[in-house]
């Protein structure tokens, strides 16, 4: 890229600083929520489905269906009955992050050593509570994984909820390729897709951290 090139592209993040801003932190708040309801989702029917084969296979083929489905596929069968902008982006989002963290609930939780939960039982704990307080922390670290795989995987498919009027900055590229031709064009895509990579690299710096912050020495040894 030449000089100029550069010159036009610092020129337009500068002038359109404060909507760069806006958008970046709206890109993140989506992903983030969507992670988070994915997880709930994900991890309850994983604890629910990880004793049983048949209930594991079906929880993970549904979810690996979804995942087939197209983005604008998705985002246009939602839209008739959520309407346009954050509904149909978040519920899209959630069901495309629901795949990895429930394969990695379920494989985390199947993992524990059986010889570990007959001793908790041993002591009077019951199921729920040898899940709540034994399964699930020794399961974190394959948790986190899904969760982390999810997350740079929704990054770039809110992009194209910008089809549906959806947050974050999506709604830039699709305006800068829609005005190709045009001097700012080319530098609106671009700067917008930077900005996905780099958010999504940092957001998986922020899980790293967490993952080191949550999970016990033992474990993580």
């Amino acid at each position: 890229m030449g000089r100029c090139d550069l010159d036009t592209l610092w020129t337009f993040v500068v002038n359109r600083r404060a909507q760069l801003l806006t958008d970046s932190y709206l890109h993140v708040s989506a992903v983030v929520q969507s992670v988070l309801l994915a997880t709930v989702v994900a991890v309850v029917i994983g604890a629910l489905v990880y004793r049983s084969p048949l209930g594991s296979s079906v929880a993970t083929a549904t979810a690996s269906a979804i995942l087939t489905v197209p983005s604008f596929a998705l985002l246009g069968l939602l839209i008739p009955f959520l309407g346009l902008g954050v509904g149909p982006t978040i519920t899209a989002l959630v069901l495309y992050a629901l795949l990895p963290i429930l394969r990695n609930t379920i494989i985390g939780l199947a993992s524990v050593d059986p010889a570990i939960v007959d001793a908790a039982r041993g002591v009077g704990m019951n199921r729920l509570r040898v899940l709540a307080r034994i399964e699930l922390p020794l399961a974190w670290p394959s948790i986190l994984t899904g969760i982390r795989v999810s997350t740079q995987m929704i990054m770039g498919i809110l992009a194209i909820a910008a089809y549906a009027k959806g947050p974050g900055l999506g709604n830039l590229i699709f305006s800068g390729l829609a005005r190709l031709g045009s001097p700012n064009a080319v530098p609106q895509a671009l700067v917008g897709t930077i900005l996905i990579v780099v958010l999504a690299l940092i957001l998986d710096g922020i899980f790293v951290i967490i993952g080191r912050l949550t999970t016990s020495r033992g474990i993580r040894d």
